[in-house]
């Protein structure tokens, strides 16, 4: 099909950042070759712009995408958020005076939201929220913000309200769980079921598969790592930041060592000296550790060094509407997964397709207990990976949902 209609995608995240690249630009690809006119409008940030913004151009030139950005300011909390702001306004305004025909802004959360919102008021374009969480919770509840603060708790107040008025006024909205869904249905905005669609974080199967690595190049990592041969390889891959539970997966991790010769493979950009401090302090020896940095290339061949892996994500309300995208490329690789219940549709998932072990508590018995199960079922676990991956993740049913959302404005 082609459209007349000009959908023009808005994010404060950049599109030369590893989140654009693996959860943004390929959906838009997609529906690029699906015949929708499709634009862009990002907030850089210059050392990744600098990295990838030709790889960027290539992309979306070769897909019929046009690409406007800003630079990411940074420095001045409050201050540099705004500006970037304004700088995003701006050239999406300017999009939408330019446009000779109708525009629908697909926002991606809520500084974006909020461009949306205006537009949608101003100058009558579509609006899709993209909401991915429920942000201003998020930012509490991961202490960026603190009710206590004058300022900070007047920004979570604004933003607050503005979710409620971009949930009600938006056309479509996109959440990331079924869960966050349902509470956004409790809080009676007159907003029908249908309105809601839910895609979670999905993954590229193609590029996160066995089948698809090369053999030699996978001989040459398991070479370079002598110290994982003959162990059970629990990984754990991404960033162990503000919700990333370090010292507790450290003390999973000591429990699988005392039933079984393993080795903990950490795939990071965080400092090797922050997680040897935490080893030490829960008496795990440095030398079953292995901490290494990886890029988007390269990480389906160190995820397929380990046996398991393993992502434990702080609970909280906000977390109801979180979708961890390392899940999909795990289980698309066969891997079997370690994580913990209360975050977005996570448990759920784990439960219906027996793809790995949840757990409820952050104690020592629920730690031995999941071991145990690991173990006696990794097989097993093993077994419904694709499959879960592939019911769950699927970058291509990701792009069809996405599809069925555009399509309304047809």
């Amino acid at each position: 099909m082609t459209s007349t209609k000009r959908f023009i995608f808005v994010s404060i995240d950049g599109m030369t950042d590893p989140l654009g690249q693996s959860q943004v630009l390929p959906y838009l690809v997609g529906l690029a070759k699906k015949g929708y006119s499709v634009g862009v409008v990002s907030c850089e940030k210059r050392e990744n712009w600098k990295l990838h913004h030709f790889a960027i151009e290539t992309i979306v030139k070769e897909a019929g995408i046009t690409w406007d950005y800003c630079f990411y300011e940074t420095g001045k909390p409050f201050i540099s958020q705004l500006q970037n702001y304004l700088a995003l306004k701006k050239i999406v305004i300017s999009n939408i005076t330019k446009s000779s025909g109708s525009v629908i802004l697909h926002c991606r959360s809520y500084l974006a939201g909020l461009i949306g919102l205006l537009a949608k008021k101003k100058y009558h374009t579509g609006f899709i929220f993209d909401m991915r969480g429920f942000w201003a919770d998020e930012r509490v509840e991961g202490g960026i913000w603190s009710k206590s603060n004058p300022v900070s708790s007047f920004l979570y107040n604004y933003f607050k309200r503005k979710e409620k008025e971009m949930l009600a006024h938006s056309d479509a909205v996109i959440s990331l769980t079924h869960k966050a869904k349902a509470i956004i249905l409790d809080w009676n905005l007159n907003i029908t079921d249908a309105k809601i669609t839910v895609i979670p974080c999905c993954a590229d199967l193609k590029h996160f598969s066995k089948s698809n690595i090369d053999a030699q190049k996978l001989t040459l990592f398991q070479d370079k790592f002598p110290q994982l041969k003959d162990k059970f390889v629990l990984s754990y891959v991404g960033s162990l930041g503000t919700w990333y539970m370090a010292d507790e997966m450290l003390e999973f991790f000591k429990e699988l060592s005392q039933k079984k010769d393993a080795h903990f493979l950490i795939v990071t950009k965080d400092s090797e000296e922050f997680i040897h401090h935490a080893a030490k302090k829960h008496d795990v020896v440095l030398d079953q550790l292995t901490v290494v940095s990886s890029s988007r290339a390269d990480m389906p061949y160190y995820i397929a060094l380990s046996n398991a892996s393993l992502f434990f994500i702080k609970p909280s309300f906000s977390k109801s509407a979180s979708s961890p995208t390392k899940m999909g490329e795990l289980l698309s690789m066969e891997v079997p997964i370690i994580t913990n219940a209360g975050v977005g549709d996570v448990d759920s998932i784990v439960d219906k397709t027996r793809c790995g072990v949840i757990i409820s508590e952050f104690n020592q018995k629920e730690y031995q207990q999941a071991v145990v199960n690991l173990l006696e079922n990794s097989n097993l676990y093993k077994a419904n990976t694709i499959s879960a991956a592939t019911a769950y993740f699927s970058l291509q049913d990701g792009v069809e949902k996405y599809e069925k959302v555009y399509r309304l404005f047809i």
